[in-house]
Parts: C-alpha cells; sequence; structure tokens
C-alpha cells in the first residue's frame, strides 16, 4: 500500500479512533467498535473500508459475523519513513545551530 493511502485514512480523526481500538483488540466487529464510538454502524462501516484499502484493516467473516483486526505492516512503513524525516530534519537544525553558534563567535566586536 502507499504511504499517501495510509496518511490519507489516517487523517480522520474516527479513523484514528478506530485503529487505537484495533490496538487494543485482536478483533473486533463493526458492531463492537459502534458501541465504543459516537457514530451509527453503518458509518464505522465507511471507516472499516477506508482503512482497508489503506491496508491498515483486514477483515474475516465467522459464521454471520465480520471480525476485523489491524495490519500493522502500513504503520510500520509510515513510522519508519517518519523517522528517516526526522532524522534528516535533525541533521539539518543541528547544521543550523552550528551556523549560529559559529557565526556569533565570529562577529567582530564594535
Amino acid at each position: 500500500m502507499s504511504l499517501d493511502a495510509v496518511f490519507f485514512a489516517l487523517s480522520d480523526e474516527t479513523r484514528r479512533g478506530v485503529v487505537e481500538r484495533l490496538l487494543a483488540a485482536e478483533t473486533v466487529t463493526a458492531t463492537e467498535l459502534a458501541g465504543d464510538l459516537p457514530i451509527t454502524r453503518q458509518a464505522v462501516s465507511k471507516h472499516l473500508v477506508a482503512l482497508s484499502e489503506a491496508g491498515l484493516v483486514r477483515s474475516r467473516r465467522e459464521g454471520r459475523e465480520t471480525r476485523y483486526a489491524l495490519s500493522p505492516e502500513p504503520l510500520e512503513d509510515a513510522s519508519a519513513w517518519l523517522e528517516s524525516v526526522g532524522k534528516e530534519w535533525e541533521g539539518r537544525l543541528t547544521a543550523l545551530r552550528r551556523h549560529v553558534g559559529s557565526a556569533g563567535r565570529s562577529t567582530p566586536a564594535g
């Protein structure tokens, strides 16, 4: 899955809540999720579709129920990307601090 799809899916506060709920449970049904959230079961189902399309959720039929579970791989990919960007920015900020520090020491006193 693409990082764009993952970040788009996670851009919604309700979907982030669904992900957090799935982190705490092995599997859940849409009805169980709706009981934990201030939205209808139908709305939960739409959010689950968006998360599934991003590869963040997988579903499995058990009798008449569909159970949902978190797929952590896309989150791991997003986390790795954020970490690499963070390291890049940390390197730039360190260089800027050094530059500002050395510029302050080389200014002639007047």
